[in-house]
């Protein structure tokens, strides 16, 4: 059997597929060609990149196993592929505290003014160093302040969990009833229990310090113009989910008449073409869609996604 790792996989999991006897291709094929050479693999797995459409599932009756590398299956027609027979499958746990991490350096990087730093230091640093110092002077920090977590699944718990260890207090919304303490496993393996608020999205957006988005896109954003217009004046807004989660205009309006002081975005509306809007703001901190990008969890990726494609092409 023949298996197209078309986004790529950890030479770990690719060793555990040939280890089982299956040929692993990862060499890309550009989505445009996918029509032509998909249906030569008896499995496909992909990242966030190749789309995975009913006109392609279609065309490609050979498949029996989708495998996604990561969390969010937007990108797969899911309930389309299941209804053809393929099975579907995703590695929801593996890259979540990467996630959080990345959404905790752009917090620490916000609240210090690093992102602007790193632009102008280079430029003006041996000529306004006073200067910079100066504007650099205000930052904050963030034990005492309070984190809104808008979705509250693995992820969202992850960075709550960081959130409780630096000494914040957190917030969440969600759909479902979730918990009022997340456990956190301490130096030494002690763990301690420490209480978390479930609220209405509304409470979040009002009185959170800093919003941290975990949600899948829906049909319009969580966070529009009416959403904007109740945030905490000199909120931070933090989106390592999807694009199109904020309203990326209502955003820089809000960014540029101070009602957000800044925005932390690894995901965006337009990819791999976000808008110069965005790009070029000065307050907003920047990052490629990176958030599972790391070492460790494109490892257990790949581990596990090896494994789950294992046990469904060999039912």
């Amino acid at each position: 059997m023949k298996i197209l790792a078309n986004d790529g996989i950890d030479p770990i999991g690719k060793k555990i597929l040939e280890n089982a006897g299956f040929i692993v291709d990862t060499v890309h094929i550009p989505q445009d060609e996918l029509p032509n050479r998909l249906n030569e693999y008896d499995a496909v797995t992909v990242r966030s990149a190749t789309k995975l459409r009913q006109a392609l599932i279609d065309v490609c009756p050979n498949i029996k196993v989708i495998g996604r590398g990561g969390v969010g299956m937007d990108n797969i027609d899911v309930d389309y592929a299941r209804s053809k027979g393929i099975a579907v499958v995703n590695t929801p746990a593996a890259s979540s505290h990467s996630v959080a991490e990345l959404v905790f350096a752009h917090l620490l990087n916000g609240v210090r003014f690093l992102y602007d730093s790193n632009r102008k230091m280079p430029v003006e640093g041996n000529t306004n160093f006073g200067g910079l110092k100066k504007v650099y002077a205000a930052g904050i920090e963030l034990q005492g302040k309070t984190l809104g977590v808008v979705g509250f699944g693995r992820i969202g718990r992850e960075t709550a969990k960081i959130a409780l260890g630096l000494g914040m207090d957190v917030l969440y919304s969600d759909l479902f009833d979730g918990p009022q303490a997340l456990t956190l496993t301490l130096s030494g393996g002690i763990q301690v229990d420490v209480p978390v608020k479930q609220v209405a999205l509304e409470e979040v957006l009002r009185n959170a310090d800093f919003i941290s988005l975990h949600v899948p896109f829906l049909d319009k954003p969580v966070i529009g113009k009416e959403e904007f217009g109740i945030l905490k004046e000199g909120v931070a807004l933090v989106n390592a989910s999807r694009g199109g989660v904020i309203d990326e205009l209502e955003l820089v309006n809000a960014l540029n008449s101070g009602k957000v002081s800044f925005a932390a975005l690894d995901v965006f509306d337009n990819e791999p073409t976000p808008r110069e809007e965005i790009l070029s703001h000065p307050k907003v901190s920047l990052t490629p869609h990176i958030g599972a990008a790391t070492n460790e969890a494109q490892e257990r990726i790949g581990e596990e996604l090896a494994l789950l494609l294992i046990e469904n092409l060999k039912k």
